[in-house]
């Protein structure tokens, strides 16, 4: 297995494709909206939430036939995907429609926000990352529909770095949070239906749960091939290439360093002031992390740990999909700082998202990166057997 990882299938990584892929939304549209006539409906949803034409969920099924949509709630950076603080309630100004907020106040759904639905519907496009806070806002969703007794809808979307790969440690079962729902490993290689699914069985959530699937998508494509047009997930996930390295290079973050937010290009370069640009290079260089091109970097972020400082750091390139790993990558990056910068680094802070206790305490007695992913095997493998349940592409 690879320490843990699924390695992808031939070489296929940026081939082109003739299909297109259907997303959840437009085989409801080709059904009819069958499911949810006669159905007062909740919309969970974001700026992601488009069908291949480029038109809204929330306006598509505003105008369905048969359908009322009467509230919208939306999860952290806000139903327009823009904001990167706390978002308050609102009112979506082409519909009318209250958006209730699910990363304001509250981060889970009141039963008054739902009361008088019959069905909910969320339709967002996540990362394919643990601590990406989507698959969060859906756990909670569910929770609180199957105390409603409400229906569970969701539109389901590729996962963008494709459905694969596994890495990362398991979450410890003590570390649950916003960040980390449910013990998965950082990289989970699942669709948000595949999850939902897994999350209704494994919690014994009890929703009434319904996955629109999608139609024409592999496991082994990103989200490059699937003639599906890009659209930035949050604010600072900016393009695919840096969906690649998110995973790997987020965790950084607080260990007290730069991830690049505040720069033209987040997770695409790291840095602090302590950090010497060269130095770093030369060492991550010298570990020959697969799949990674690396080169000095120097900026100055206007957000985040040192907002208004010059950083030094590296810029990172991914030059090979098929063979290049984010969390060896992440774990050589951070042995790399607590080797060069000890003083400066605080690697017993990247338990935050890590999530494994096993995890940092290895990386801080500097045992080889390999060796610690290959320690993960077995609890992987019993992941990908409970996972392998709930899997609904080739």
């Amino acid at each position: 297995m690879g320490g843990g990882n699924t390695a992808a299938r031939g070489s296929k990584a940026n081939s082109p494709r003739n299909s297109h892929t259907k997303t959840g939304i437009d085989v409801l549209e080709e059904q009819q909206f069958a499911p949810l006539r006669g159905k007062r409906v909740g919309l969970i949803t974001n700026h992601t939430g488009v069908d291949s034409s480029g038109r809204r969920t929330i306006d598509v099924l505003a105008h369905a036939r048969g359908v009322k949509l009467v509230a919208l709630f939306s999860p952290e950076h806000g139903i327009a995907g823009r904001m990167d603080a706390a978002v308050a309630n609102a009112t979506d100004d082409a519909t009318g429609l209250p958006i209730y907020s699910l990363y304001g106040e509250t981060r889970r759904p009141t039963a008054e926000m739902f009361a008088n639905l019959d069905a909910l519907v969320y339709d967002i496009q996540d990362a394919g990352v643990r601590f990406y806070t989507y698959v969060t806002t859906m756990g909670y969703c569910m929770e609180q529909a199957a105390k409603q007794h409400i229906a569970f809808f969701v539109l389901d979307r590729p996962d963008i770095i494709g459905g694969e790969v596994i890495e990362g440690p398991m979450l410890d079962p003590d570390k649950l949070s916003f960040v980390a729902y449910f013990p998965l490993p950082v990289r989970f290689a699942m669709t948000l239906g595949e999850l939902a699914r897994m999350f209704n069985a494994e919690n014994e959530i009890g929703a009434d749960l319904h996955v629109i699937a999608m139609q024409d998508w592999r496991r082994d494509e990103a989200y490059d091939q699937t003639g599906l047009t890009w659209i930035a997930p949050s604010p600072n996930l900016r393009t695919l290439r840096a969906a690649f390295l998110y995973p790997g290079i987020e965790i950084l973050q607080a260990g007290a360093v730069s991830v690049g937010r505040g720069t033209d290009a987040p997770f695409e370069r790291f840095g602090a002031p302590w950090i010497h640009g060269s130095e770093l290079a030369a060492e991550l260089k010298r570990r020959h992390i697969p799949g990674l091109k690396v080169a000095p970097a120097e900026f100055t972020p206007d957000d985040g740990v040192y907002k208004g400082k010059r950083c030094e750091g590296v810029s990172l390139a991914v030059t090979n999909r098929v063979s290049f790993r984010a969390m060896l990558m992440g774990l050589e990056i951070i042995e790399a700082l607590e080797k060069l910068y000890p003083h400066d680094f605080q690697v017993e802070k990247t338990i935050e998202l890590l999530g494994s206790q096993s995890t940092v305490e290895r990386l801080k007695r500097g045992d080889d990166p390999r060796a610690i992913i290959a320690g993960w095997s077995a609890d992987l493998e019993k992941f990908e057997a409970m996972r392998r349940k709930y899997l609904l592409y080739p």
